[in-house]
């Protein structure tokens, strides 16, 4: 008999690699999404059970599945956002974080497993950074995941679930529905002779390639026994934005293509200008990063290429 999975915002670019993983793990999967940023065209929808539901919503009123799985990675996906809106994060990260708790333990689901981010550690002192640093929060999207992760370790040391939680660097590749690269693309669209780039274009990130992160989640989450854990999943390699640039340049046959910076050592308000994450953690579970940067970049920007008349209008 099959075992029933429930996964949360699984139509979305993240969500959708996931649910194809799963389905190959031979699965039943129950996807609970709002289609806020997710897209049905993302996945097969003869091979899952979908449901269009709010997550802020009362959740005794959605429907009760007998999982042995909960995989929740529905968020609110703009980090700059909270600049601005000063609810959102705390709505739809913090408050859908709770909700899907409390539906887990009504429903008696064992394992859950989460979605959390880079942004949790602000802008930290060590690099590359541990999951065990102190945090500085500097965005109101940071604040919520950390909050997140805080209900959901207690939750699990009620007893209530094992829990294993993923703090994620930026992921690319197939469905990549925004971030850097879905921007840089978009605007050279419109303009092929030059290119804005937020701040100085010197901040350092790592980029995962979806594909390696999926393995982490999957794997790591099945092979520890702790009452809750924490994983970094990031790259062994960085970049900086400049060199990104470069690459997206080259793989849409663009040349000399004039950038222009906005200035300074951010691109927003809580954006940190260094990420790199210690993945040592996460080693000890056999999982490495397989794909190098550059040829992720490169895939992405061919995917979001080829599907340009549905995602840029």
């Amino acid at each position: 008999m099959k075992k029933d999975v429930i996964v949360t915002g699984g139509a979305g670019f993240i969500g959708a690699n996931i649910v194809s993983a799963l389905k190959g793990k031979g699965l039943n999967i129950h996807i609970f999404d709002n289609f806020s940023t997710g897209n049905k065209n993302n996945l097969n929808l003869n091979e899952v059970n979908l449901y269009k539901i709010d997550l802020k919503d009362d959740f005794r009123k959605w429907p009760k599945i007998n999982a042995s799985t909960f995989y929740h990675f529905a968020a609110n996906a703009d980090v700059r956002g909270g600049l601005y809106n000063h609810e959102i994060d705390l709505n739809e990260n913090l408050l859908v974080t709770k909700n899907c708790c409390d539906y887990a333990i009504n429903n008696k689901i064992k394992n859950f497993v989460f979605a959390s981010s880079a942004t949790v550690y602000g802008e930290p002192d060590i690099y590359p950074t541990s999951e065990e640093c102190i945090f500085n929060q500097t965005s109101l999207y940071g604040a919520s995941k950390i909050s997140c992760e805080a209900f959901i370790q207690a939750y699990s040391n009620y007893g209530y679930f094992k829990s294993t939680i993923f703090r994620f660097v930026s992921w690319i590749g197939k469905g990549y529905s925004h971030g850097v690269i879905y921007d840089f693309v978009e605007k050279l669209l419109k303009d092929q002779n030059s290119l804005e780039i937020l701040g100085n274009g010197k901040q350092i990130k790592s980029y995962l390639d979806v594909r390696d992160g999926v393995r982490g989640v999957l794997d790591i989450s099945e092979l520890h026994n702790q009452k809750s854990c924490v994983f970094n999943l990031g790259h062994d390699e960085t970049m900086n934005v400049i060199k990104l640039a470069d690459i997206v340049c080259d793989e849409m046959n663009l040349e000399k293509v004039e950038y222009k910076f906005t200035g300074g050592s951010r691109g927003w308000i809580g954006d940190s200008p260094f990420v790199h994450l210690d993945t040592k953690r996460a080693k000890e579970y056999g999982w490495f990063p397989k794909i190098k940067i550059e040829d992720g970049i490169r895939e992405t920007v061919r995917y979001l290429m080829f599907n340009k008349s549905r995602r840029f209008r």
